[in-house]
């Protein structure tokens, strides 16, 4: 904080203000002596016209005395008027508070200026109480008594002496008491004027000694500031010497030139760094003109023909104008910097210019180098998915205004992930970069090869004709697979899979466009990869993959803004089956963007191709256990039915979901003897040992377990021995046809005898007449489920309270097999 101080900028009244000040209290100091010297002066003259008076007093009245003429006693009338007027002066201050009008009357009357009339009152005011004052007052009170006496003697005479009274004897007498009174009075006059005489010459003494005090203390002040202001000074020169060093080092250590001139453009300085800009040195350059350093070059690299000094000096190069531009040295050699220039000032007069130069190399290259990150892939050198997307789009926005043909290519490599699995990423990155050497190879020069991503490519073909685009993609495709790849003496068979689009007429989107290719290639890899898959419009096995991918992002939002609903559908007994609760299963359905009803068969294929099955199980498993939880809150004792719920393939596999399954049974109270599990026959052979974990496990619990659309796939009925199901549910397509078809009644025999022969009841699906179920009965299956017993309804509180006539099962069905 002192250096701060220190350094800080002096102001005149910062340094001049303890003079004022000092000047002032001395002139104060002054003029209040003056004006005490002034009232002390005012008393002494009254004291002497106080004294006179008296004594003129005295003398006519002794005169009158022994002549009896009234001149005499008028002149003594006119002289005791001064002492009087000091008497009512008295009187008057000694008032509480004082009387000014009657103190001014006195002090006029006692024969003093007007001028001292207040310089007198103060005085008293504010001093009768000191020693040489209360002295004088003292005095002048008991001269004032005497001259009471001698007016009362005076009024005395005068009235005998009118009268015609007054004889030798009576004059001899006032005579007598003239001549005491006189001898009274002389002492206490004379004390009073000793006393004023003191006072005077000690208030002299006493203001001589402050005037003096005061002119010494304010020439320590002067000393004391003084020395301040220089100390200030040396502090002021260090500072500026100190901050002189760090401009000259600063200047000296920093990357960008630094070069002065004059207001002529002379060079009056350069750092180091402007040394090596320009290649000239310091001592060579000082007084040279600044156009002589280097020249301007323009975007073709020819002189600019600007002037630099002016344009500084106009102040067009500031930092809101730094120009970019190539100089030109000496060797002829060229370099680019940035440019910022300031004119310098002095007093408001351009004194000459300064110019910083920025070496633009390191930022040129670093921007290069950043650009061809950004568009190329790091690994192989390609351009990447941005650059591609990008070359695309300016094809399409060609063929706008000119027709061609172009060729779009979407390369996937097969079973790469083998490669990265077995021998690790290195090995996989090194195959990548031989297969892009490969692909290099097979293409025309002008032709755009790229890494999408992973081991996926793109190929833009520009100007090429359909049958040459295809022949390239063939040749591609042979050359990956005669790839001979070894990594640490293990070799690897290389091949690809890819989709090709021909671009040939507007008007198309680069979303379309790259869909279309990702969709031919994916085609590609389903028909058992190595092979080029090329795209048509009118493809309707394409056009069913579209339809699924398009339903990937319907079912997601359709997750997040819980647009699944459920509806059930009861399954009877038959004969004489009999059940203690109801039998239902719960159907799931879709309510679409515009609010209108979606069967499952709608997108139950795309959710189980893309992986969210999981998820949509997940919803249905959450809202049935709540509904169940909510019912038996409200229902109390009352039997509920039992409950199934279909499960897909992935979801049976998944470790998860059967930990997901146990925090619903404890986060909603659903009793496990309400809940049974559909799984499909297709399904729970395809994942055989995760579906009899996965069912013992919840059968441990106390759930059940039916086997969906059995026979539907005609698997092996060996199967059925390792599955602890309690239901077999016979495919509808057996059922619905089986009063027709003699082969389709068989096979429903033929599943039932063997489903109880096993310990299983058996359910048949889309019964839908009378007749139906009768045959049913004969055959001896236990439960019906079709139109001709319910239709679905939305599951609600009633359907799970429902008491049908006859006691019928219920069944719980998840998305899989529901309809």
């Amino acid at each position: 904080m002192k250096d701060k101080r220190l350094l800080g900028t002096p102001r005149l009244l910062g340094i001049v203000w303890p003079f004022i000040a000092g000047v002032l209290l001395q002139a104060l100091i002054g003029c209040i002596s003056l004006y005490m010297l002034t009232a002390v002066r005012s008393y002494v003259g009254g004291e002497s016209l106080w004294s006179k008076g008296q004594k003129d007093a005295i003398y006519f009245l002794y005169l009158y005395s022994d002549t009896h003429d009234p001149v005499f006693f008028e002149k003594y009338q006119k002289a005791i008027k001064v002492p009087q007027g000091g008497h009512t002066l008295r009187l008057a201050m000694n008032q509480s508070p004082p009387d000014q009008i009657a103190a001014r009357e006195g002090i006029l009357q006692g024969g003093n200026s007007p001028e001292d009339v207040s310089s007198i009152i103060w005085f008293y005011r504010y001093f009768s109480h000191f020693s040489y004052m209360a002295t004088a007052i003292e005095k002048w009170s008991i001269g004032d008594t005497y001259l009471v006496q001698l007016d009362d003697l005076a009024q005395e005479m005068h009235k005998a002496i009118l009268a015609g009274q007054g004889s030798a004897a009576d004059a001899r007498r006032w005579e007598d008491t003239i001549y005491a009174i006189n001898e009274g009075i002389a002492p206490a006059a004379k004390a009073f004027s000793d006393a004023l005489g003191e006072g005077s010459r000690f208030i002299w003494q006493l203001l001589v000694v402050i005037n003096l005090t005061t002119a010494l203390g304010l020439i320590l002040l002067v000393l004391k500031r003084t020395h301040k202001v220089l100390a200030q000074s040396r502090a002021f020169a260090e500072a500026l010497q100190l901050e002189k060093e760090r401009a000259q080092i600063t200047l000296e250590s920093i990357g960008d030139g630094v070069i002065t001139t004059d207001d002529r453009g002379a060079i009056a300085y350069m750092n180091p760094a402007a040394e090596k800009l320009t290649q000239w040195k310091y001592e060579q350059a000082q007084g040279v003109g600044l156009e002589a350093l280097f020249k301007l070059l323009d975007e073709n690299d020819q002189d600019s023909g600007f002037k630099l000094i002016d344009h500084i000096l106009s102040g067009q190069l500031g930092n809101s104008h730094a120009h970019s531009r190539q100089i030109q040295r000496m060797d002829g050699s060229a370099v680019a910097v940035t440019l910022v220039g300031a004119p310098i000032l002095h007093g408001g007069q351009v004194s000459g210019a300064v110019l910083v130069l920025h070496d633009m190399t390191q930022e040129r290259q670093y921007i290069a180098n950043l650009s061809w990150q950004a568009t190329h892939d790091a690994l192989t050198g390609l351009a990447n998915r941005r650059e591609f997307e990008y070359r695309l789009e300016l094809v399409l926005k060609n063929l706008h205004r000119q027709q061609g043909r172009h060729a779009l290519m979407f390369l996937d490599l097969d079973q790469f992930k083998l490669v990265n699995d077995t021998c690790g990423h290195a090995a996989g990155d090194e195959l990548l970069r031989h297969i892009c050497a490969l692909l290099r190879t097979g293409l025309r020069e002008g032709d755009t090869l790229a890494r999408l991503g992973g081991d996926e490519f793109g190929i833009l073909l520009e100007n090429c004709p359909v049958d040459m685009a295809e022949k390239i993609a063939g040749g591609l495709r042979q050359a990956v697979q005669s790839l001979h790849f070894a990594w640490k003496g293990r070799p690897f068979m290389s091949t690809i899979s890819i989709g090709l689009v021909h671009i040939h007429q507007a008007p198309v989107t680069l979303e379309a466009l790259m869909r279309a290719a990702d969709m031919a290639c994916y085609m590609a890899k389903e028909k058992g990869r190595n092979r080029v898959q090329v795209y048509h419009v009118d493809d309707t096995e394409l056009s069913l993959r579209f339809g699924e991918m398009a339903w990937v992002q319907r079912l997601h939002v359709a997750l997040e803004e819980n647009r699944f609903c459920l509806y059930s559908q009861e399954i009877t007994p038959l004969g004489n089956a009999q059940e203690n609760g109801g039998h239902i299963e719960i159907l799931l359905r879709l309510h679409d963007e515009s609010g209108g009803m979606v069967m499952p068969d709608s997108f139950i294929p795309a959710a189980e191709r893309y992986g969210l099955m999981s998820s949509i199980d997940r919803w249905v498993v959450e809202n049935v256990f709540r509904i169940i939880s909510e019912c038996t809150a409200q229902a109390g004792k009352q039997p509920m039915a039992m409950c199934a719920i279909n499960l897909s393939g992935s979801t049976i596999g998944d470790e998860d979901f059967l930990e997901f399954l146990h925090e619903q049974f404890e986060c909603f109270g659903v009793s496990p003897n309400l809940i049974c599990f559909e799984i499909t026959e297709t399904s729970a052979i395809a994942n055989l040992g995760s579906a009899i974990r996965f069912i013992n496990d919840l059968k441990a619990l106390g759930c059940h377990f039916s086997l969906d659309d059995f026979c539907a796939g005609m698997s092996s009925f060996a199967y059925l021995k390792h599955l602890p199901v309690d239901f077999l549910k016979i495919d509808g397509s057996f059922v619905k046809d089986m009063l027709d078809d003699p082969i389709n009644r068989a096979m429903v025999e033929v599943i039932n005898h063997i489903g109880h022969v096993m310990g299983k009841r058996t359910i048949a699906e889309f019964v839908e007449s009378v007749q139906i179920e009768q045959a049913l009965i004969e055959i001896g299956v236990d439960y019906a489920q079709g139109y001709i017993i319910q239709r679905p309804q939305l599951f609600t509180f009633d359907s799970l309270l429902q008491r049908p006539k006859r006691s019928r099962p219920l069944t719980l069905k998840s998305p899989g097999a529901l309809r």
